[in-house]
């Protein structure tokens, strides 16, 4: 099954793929996703057998050991009709690269390319998915808003334009640009830690942007960005500005 053919996710059960990071740092943000998908009707679990993609692995060079961990996702997931995550990175892991990790597997490579023609992140999901574009709700006061667009997710999925329509719809949010929202935060998992010096400077580059920026908060699809650039601001005793959309959807949810 291709990405350019795969079926609609409309009435579906919904797999929440958490990710490694929200489940071990941002456990608030997957109660966010789960509550704007129950919001919207859609019948969501968890496969408590879930672990990681295996994008750090893969981003390593080290392939076999991420077939190993991205082969416990294919079985957590083996049931799945749809997957919703909310990471823009882990949504590319699985539906670009699963299919090439497994090219040479024929009793793992079916699973795989199934298992990336069903994986849709959360705000693609909603929009493009489900066909909503507004959810009818409302922040408890205004607030501005302004968006960071993560590397994989625009890059590689094409996101940007679900995100900005949902908030533009929201009661109580405006929303601003800032400059260089595609530019990267200098993060890029172990680009972070083998490069320091070169992401330090990447990521000084975005904090200036972010604190000429008047939205009070900025918005990202990855947590991943979000730990980076709050840490950024952290540094320089400023208080964390940085937000995954899903929080505030399910702020005007009420939750």
């Amino acid at each position: 099954m291709s990405l350019t053919t795969r079926e609609s996710p409309k009435g579906k059960r919904v797999a929440l793929f958490v990710t490694c990071m929200v489940d071990a740092l941002y456990p608030q943000t997957g109660l966010a996703s789960v509550a704007i998908l129950r919001k919207l009707g859609v019948d969501v679990y968890f496969p408590m057998d879930q672990t990681c993609c295996g994008q750090p692995g893969f981003n390593a060079g080290y392939r076999q050991e991420a077939c190993t961990v991205a082969s416990q996702a294919l079985r957590a997931f083996k049931k799945a009709d749809v997957i919703v995550t909310p990471s823009g990175s882990c949504a590319a892991m699985i539906r670009h690269e699963y299919p090439q990790l497994f090219a040479d597997d024929p009793v793992l490579k079916p699973q795989a390319d199934r298992m990336a023609a069903n994986t849709w992140e959360l705000t693609e999901f909603i929009v493009e998915g489900l066909g909503v574009s507004d959810l009818d709700i409302q922040l408890p006061q205004p607030q501005t808003f302004a968006f960071h667009d993560s590397c994989h997710g625009l890059r590689l999925l094409g996101l940007g334009d679900a995100a900005r329509t949902l908030i533009n719809n929201v009661n109580n949010a405006s929303v601003v640009d800032l400059n260089e929202n595609d530019v990267c935060c200098g993060f890029g998992g172990l680009f972070a830690v083998k490069m320091a010096a070169v992401s330090s400077a990447m990521l000084q580059r975005k904090i200036d942007n972010i604190n000429a920026c008047t939205a009070a908060t900025i918005l990202v699809g990855d947590v991943s960005c979000l730990a980076h650039m709050n840490a950024g601001l952290q540094k320089q005793g400023k208080p964390p500005r940085v937000r995954h959309i899903a929080e505030v959807l399910a702020e005007g949810i009420g939750e």
